[in-house]
C-alpha cells in the first residue's frame, strides 16, 4: 500500500497547486491513500470549513493541523462533525476534534495519529507519552504519524521512540523539506519535515519582504502568504499490510 503525505498546504495558492496535481502524482505512483496537513490552507492563516472541503474535493482522504488548529473559531464545529480533520492528540481534553482518525478501507484500516511538539511550541502534553497510549489501545495494522514540531531533534526522537511500534512518522511545521527519509531499524518509516505545498520563492510562504520586515524591526507585521511559482513537498510511503512495516520511502519535490 502506498501512503502519500503531503506537507503544510499554504493558502489558496497551495491548495490550487495541489488540486492540479494530486490526482496525476495519484494515478502515476499508484497512491492509495492521502494524508495532508492544511492547518495553514486557508489564506491569512488556518484552517476554515471551506478549505478543509477544497482538499477533500481534491482528493484528500485525512487533513492533520498544528499549532493553527484552532486559529479560525468558524472551523471548530468541524472539528466534532467530520472526523476525517484531526488536531493534535495531545491537545488537553475537552477541546474541539480528535487527535486519531481510522479509516476503514475494507481490506484494512489505517490510522492515522496527530501530534504536536512542545519544544518552543505550546506546553501541551507529553508527545512521547501520547503516542504510546494511542499505540497501545489501537489494533490497527497501519499507523501514521504527523508530528507537527519545530524542533529536528524532538522528531527525530519521536521517530525512533516509535519504531516498530508505527508504520511511519512524517514531520510537519517546519515548512523546509529534510533530505534523511528512511527507513528505520524496525521497520518505521521516517522523515523529519515533508515541507509545504506552497509558493516557492517565499519565506516559508509568506511573503519574503514582510518577513524580513518582521525580523529586522521586531514589529507586529501581518504576514500575507507569497503567490507565483508553487512547490508540493511530499513523501510517499510503502507499507507492507500483513506486518503494518514499511519497505520504502520516496520523498517528492514536485514543481
Amino acid at each position: 500500500m502506498n501512503i502519500l503525505c503531503i506537507g503544510d498546504v499554504i493558502g489558496t495558492v497551495g491548495s490550487d497547486f495541489l488540486r492540479a496535481n494530486l490526482s496525476g502524482l495519484k494515478r502515476l505512483k499508484g497512491v492509495d491513500f492521502v494524508i495532508a496537513n492544511g492547518e495553514n490552507s486557508a489564506d491569512s492563516n488556518g484552517i476554515t470549513p471551506a478549505s478543509a472541503q477544497f482538499l477533500f474535493d481534491s482528493g484528500v482522504d485525512v487533513i492533520t493541523t498544528g499549532n493553527h488548529s484552532f486559529q479560525r473559531r468558524e472551523m471548530y464545529d468541524m472539528y466534532d462533525s467530520d472526523s476525517a480533520v484531526i488536531r493534535p492528540a495531545n491537545f488537553p481534553k475537552g477541546v474541539p476534534g480528535k487527535g486519531v482518525y481510522i479509516a476503514d478501507l475494507g481490506r484494512v484500516q489505517i490510522c492515522v495519529i496527530n501530534l504536536m511538539g512542545v519544544v518552543s511550541l505550546s506546553p501541551l502534553d507529553c508527545p512521547f507519552e501520547t503516542a504510546q497510549r494511542i499505540t497501545e489501545e489501537n489494533d490497527c495494522k497501519i499507523k501514521i504519524v504527523d508530528i507537527h514540531a519545530e524542533a529536528t531533534a524532538e522528531k527525530r526522537a519521536l521517530g525512533f521512540f516509535l519504531d516498530g511500534k508505527v508504520s511511519a512518522v512524517f514531520g510537519t511545521h517546519t515548512h523546509v523539506q529534510t533530505a534523511d527519509e528512511q527507513i528505520m531499524k524496525n521497520g518505521t518509516g521516517y522523515i523529519t519535515d515533508v515541507g509545504m505545498t506552497g509558493p516557492i520563492n517565499s519565506c516559508i510562504g509568506v511573503k519574503p519582504e514582510l518577513a524580513i520586515e518582521k525580523m529586522r524591526t521586531k514589529m507586529p507585521v501581518r504576514l500575507n502568504y507569497a503567490d507565483g511559482e508553487c512547490m508540493m513537498n511530499c513523501v510517499i510511503f510503502s507499507i507492507d499490510e500483513k506486518t503494518g512495516l514499511c519497505t520504502d520511502t520516496e520523498r517528492i519535490d514536485l514543481r
